[in-house]
C-alpha cells in the first residue's frame, strides 16, 4: 500500500514497542501515521499564517488597529489554548473515539481564520483590532480541543519509538511552508503588500484546516474505555490539584516545561532589538519567517529522532542551548563592531527557533510516553492548563522588564533556561516514569 511505503520512508519502526498500543490498532499503524502527518502538516500551513509573532502583528498594523491590541495577541493565543484543557479533559475521557474532538477543533480554527480573513478585507482601525482579537479567542479555544485530542489519538494509534519521528516530520513540513511564505513576502518586498494579500493568505489557511479535518476523520482509531461521570466525585479543579500533589514526576515535568519557555518567549525580544538596529518593514517579516522555516527543516527530523531516544536529555539540552544563545547575543550587542550588524538579530532568532523545535518535540514526546490511556489525556490537559497560568505569569514578568529594556527580559529568560536544565536533570527517563505509573 502507498501509505505503508510512505510511512516506512519517513519513520523507522521498532517492533519491540508494538505492545504499547492495542492489537486492534497494529494493522493500521502506517495508514494512521501517514494520515496524522498529513492532517498536522495542513494544520501547520494554517499556523504559519495565523502566527501571533509575525503575520498577525503585521496585519494589525496594516489595518490601523491601536498598538496596544498587538500586545494582546500572544497571551490570547497561547493561554487561551491551554487554560481550558483541564476542564475539557473529563468530557473527552467520556468519548470512546477521540478523533472527532480533534476534527471539531480543526473546524473551529477554520471558521475563526475565515473570520479573520473577512475582517482583513472589510474593516480597519479599532473595529478591525477587536474583530481579529475576538476571532483569535475563538481560534485558541478550538485549538485547545485539537491539542488535547491529538496526543491521545497518537498514543492510541502509533507505538512508542515512532511518535517523535511523526511529530518531527510534520515539523519539517511546517518549515517548508514557512520558507515558501517567507520567500514570497521577500519577493513582494517592503510595505507593498496590501490588506487583500493578507486576507487571501488567511482564506487559504482556513481551507487548510478544512482539509486537515477531512483527513483526520479517516483515522482508524480503536475505541477506548469510557470514563463515566461521577456526580459525587471531585471536579476537574480538585482532580488537577490532586494530580499536582500526588504525582512528583508530573509536577517536576510541568516545572521543567515552564522553564523551557525561554525558547518560546525570547524570540519577540530578539526581534525588538533587531528593529532597533534597523530591521523594520514588511520585508523583514519575510526574513524572520524564513529563519523559522530553516530551523524546522534542519531540526524537525533530527530532533524527532533524538526525542524518541531520550526526550528528557533533549529537554535539558534545549534549555541550556537557549540560554547560551541569549547570553552570546547579549554579549555581541556590546561589541562595537557587531552592535549595528543587520544579521545579528536574524542569526540569534534562527538559533532560538532551532532550539525551540527541539524543546517542543522533547516535551510533547515525554508527556505522551510517560502515561497510557486516559491517564495520558489527564496529564496533557492538566499540564497545558497549568502552563496557561504560568505563561501569563512569566509573560507579565518579562513584559514588565521589557519596559526597562528588552535586554533585561532576555537575561531573565536565560536564567530560567539554566534553571530548567537543573530541574530536567531530576526527571526520570520516560520509560522509567511509565513503568512507575
Amino acid at each position: 500500500m502507498a501509505s505503508q511505503r510512505i510511512f516506512r520512508r519517513l519513520v523507522s519502526d521498532d517492533e519491540s514497542e508494538l505492545k504499547s498500543i492495542s492489537e486492534e490498532a497494529r494493522p493500521h499503524i502506517a495508514a494512521n501515521g501517514v494520515r496524522q502527518m498529513a492532517a498536522q502538516a495542513l494544520q501547520s500551513v494554517g499556523d504559519q499564517v495565523v502566527n501571533v509573532k509575525t503575520v498577525l502583528p503585521w496585519l494589525m498594523t496594516a489595518l490601523g488597529a491601536p498598538g496596544g491590541f498587538v500586545g494582546l495577541l500572544v497571551p490570547i493565543r497561547e493561554a487561551g489554548s491551554m487554560l481550558p484543557q483541564a476542564a475539557w479533559a473529563p468530557r473527552v475521557r467520556r468519548r470512546r473515539v477521540r478523533k472527532w474532538v480533534w476534527v471539531a477543533g480543526a473546524a473551529g480554527q477554520a471558521a475563526a481564520t475565515a473570520a479573520m480573513a473577512l475582517v482583513a478585507a472589510t474593516a480597519s482601525g479599532v473595529v478591525a483590532g477587536m474583530g481579529v482579537l475576538a476571532a483569535l479567542a475563538v481560534f485558541a479555544l478550538a485549538r485547545s480541543l485539537s491539542s488535547i485530542a491529538s496526543k491521545d489519538v497518537l498514543g492510541r494509534t502509533v507505538p512508542k519509538g515512532q511518535r517523535g519521528q511523526i511529530k518531527g516530520t510534520t515539523t519539517v513540513a511546517s518549515a517548508a511552508v514557512a520558507l515558501t511564505l517567507g520567500l514570497s513576502l521577500r519577493a513582494w518586498g517592503g510595505d507593498s503588500a496590501g490588506n487583500g494579500v493578507l486576507a487571501a493568505l488567511l482564506g487559504a489557511a482556513a481551507l487548510a484546516w478544512v482539509g486537515a479535518a477531512a483527513i483526520f476523520a479517516t483515522i482508524r482509531e480503536p475505541a477506548g474505555g469510557v470514563d463515566a461521570p461521577d456526580a459525587d466525585g471531585p471536579g476537574w479543579v480538585a482532580q488537577s490539584a490532586e494530580l499536582w500533589r500526588g504525582e512528583p514526576v508530573f509536577r517536576r515535568f510541568v516545572i521543567a516545561r515552564a522553564l523551557l519557555l525561554v525558547s518560546a518567549l525570547s524570540p519577540p525580544f530578539v526581534v525588538t532589538l533587531g528593529v532597533q538596529q534597523g530591521a523594520s518593514g514588511l520585508s523583514s517579516l519575510g526574513l524572520f519567517v524564513i529563519a523559522q522555516g530553516v530551523a524546522g527543516l534542519v531540526g524537525g527530523r533530527v530532533f524527532g529522532r533524538l526525542a524518541d531516544r531520550s526526550s528528557r536529555r533533549l529537554m535539558i539540552g534545549a534549555s541550556l542551548a537557549a540560554s547560551a544563545v541569549i547570553l552570546v547575543f547579549l554579549g555581541a550587542l556590546r561589541v562595537p563592531t557587531l552592535e549595528e550588524s543587520a544579521w545579528l538579530a536574524a542569526a540569534a532568532y534562527l538559533l532560538l527557533a532551532l532550539v525551540h523545535v527541539g524543546a517542543r518535540l522533547a516535551r510533547k514526546t515525554y508527556v505522551v510516553d510517560i502515561a497510557e490511556g486516559d491517564r495520558r489525556t489527564q496529564y496533557v490537559a492538566v499540564a497545558n492548563t497549568l502552563m496557561g497560568v504560568l505563561l501569563l505569569a512569566v509573560g507579565a514578568g518579562t513584559a514588565a522588564l521589557a519596559m526597562v529594556g528588552a535586554e533585561f527580559a532576555l537575561l531573565l529568560l536565560a536564567m530560567l533556561g539554566v534553571a530548567g536544565a537543573v530541574v530536567g536533570r531530576g526527571l526520570p527517563e520516560a520509560e522509567v516514569a511509565a513503568e512507575r505509573a
